[in-house]
């Protein structure tokens, strides 16, 4: 990239804040909020898993259309805007109305979420460059975990001190995503080409699925690493989106407010986890700093199970500083492998099934989490240590992936239409 069309400090500044915008939603509202809110209305295990399998199954479908239509017009921030304010919409009417309503607007908001996820993640290569990129995907890393410090302050005074209820912590929420979102939609420079193909329908994606895995198979690495992101990310996410915070309050024991400091500490480590992370990868590469986080996760699970096993919950502390750091190093270093091991023109389609992966973990950790608990009784324990074992099973695959610098071909390489910020 020539220094003519490197992107400006504001646009990278603007991408690395939506960052923050979007961390206050995953853990603010699934994380923490509304996995309390399923508790206090008497809701099972299964309900949540119902909604994240339920939205898993779509976008699993609109995740990839987004990504290769985003690559068609090249352009993303019209789907940018679109899929966060349909999330922000749906997250505000939260708490409101019977708990079926809140449930199928928490399955409309984590579609808006994901899907925006696609492009908003594809955005990287046009914020960064390439001798930069570890290091600004480990600042949005560090800096979106803010946004979780934001998340618990708004839920400590709205539902705490001042006892306005969850659907008034949910609203408040909405707005401080919204806010932090903008700079987003209006300040990022899109320097990009468009692609050689139509605009895709979404009756399309199908059979698109089909090609996008056959053009992942013609580069060496990229189907090894998502079938290994297949199986952490369905560890992960299924803690993160609110199973963990379940486990906290019911099976171990711990208050809200406790669990609220737990997180708090989890987030500074997480922020720390990013930002070293950055660091790590520009020096050593990004799937050494990915394995290494995956080892920490499966401490930190480790810490869980027993914890429960032993009923000494004081272990589960561990959690806290460990997953933090674990978890900002593998959202810092996982988008950056696929970078590497991507053809930069096939970016955004590949990020859809970087995505649909995702989306199929999601919908295999829920399901594998309400089996173990609602339907055959084996309990949150066992579940947990289910998903520490998924953690090992994606640490083993990645061992044979290689992330180094490919030296892509011209038919592979994105031919820029003009600087960024052209139309």
């Amino acid at each position: 990239m020539s220094p003519a069309a490197r992107p400006s400090r504001l646009s990278t500044a603007s991408w690395v804040v939506y960052d923050l915008a979007n961390t206050i939603f995953s853990l603010g509202v699934v994380g923490l909020y509304f996995s309390d809110w399923l508790l206090a209305a008497g809701q099972p295990d299964s309900a949540l898993a119902a909604v994240q399998i339920g939205a898993a199954i779509v976008v699993v479908f609109l995740a990839p259309w987004a990504g290769a239509r985003s690559d068609a017009l090249g352009r993303r921030a019209p789907t940018l805007i679109l899929t966060t304010v349909v999330a922000v919409g749906a997250t505000a009417m939260l708490g409101t109305g019977p708990a079926a309503l809140t449930l199928v607007m928490l399955w409309l908001a984590v579609i808006g979420v994901n899907t925006g996820s696609v492009v908003y993640d594809a955005l990287l290569i046009d914020v960064s460059t390439p001798e930069n990129r570890g290091f600004i995907s480990g600042l949005g890393v560090g800096v979106g975990y803010l946004g979780s410090f934001i998340g618990l302050g708004i839920g400590v005074v709205t539902l705490d001190v001042l006892e306005l209820g969850h659907a008034a912590v949910f609203r408040v929420l909405a707005a401080a995503f919204l806010i932090f979102a903008l700079p987003a939609f209006f300040l990022i420079d899109e320097g990009r080409s468009r692609s050689d193909g139509p605009v895709p329908r979404i009756r399309d994606v199908v059979i698109g699925l089909g090609r996008s895995w056959r053009t992942a198979s013609q580069h060496d690495g990229v189907t090894r690493f998502l079938v290994g992101r297949f199986f952490y990310t369905d560890a992960i996410n299924t803690l993160i989106t609110g199973f963990l915070a379940i486990f906290v309050i019911d099976e171990l024991g711990l208050s809200r407010e406790l669990l609220t400091g737990m997180l708090a500490t989890a987030i500074g480590a997480a922020v720390v986890g990013g930002l070293a992370a950055g660091w790590f990868i520009n020096r050593w590469g990004p799937l050494r700093a990915l394995r290494a986080a995956l080892t920490l996760w499966a401490l930190a699970i480790g810490s869980g199970v027993t914890a429960a096993a032993t009923g000494r919950t004081s272990i589960v502390w561990v959690i806290g500083p460990v997953g933090g750091v674990a978890l900002g190093a593998v959202w810092a270093s996982d988008r950056v492998v696929m970078t590497r091991v991507c053809p930069p023109r096939r970016l955004g389609e590949l990020y859809g099934l970087y995505a649909t992966v995702g989306r199929f973990a999601a919908i295999a950790g829920p399901l594998l989490w309400a089996v173990a608990v609602d339907g055959l009784g084996l309990g949150r324990t066992f579940a947990l240590a289910a998903l520490g074992a998924l953690i090992a099973v994606a640490w083993w695959i990645l061992g044979a992936v290689d992330d180094s610098e490919r030296d892509w071909p011209e038919e592979d390489r994105l031919t820029p239409t003009g600087p960024p910020g052209a139309s």
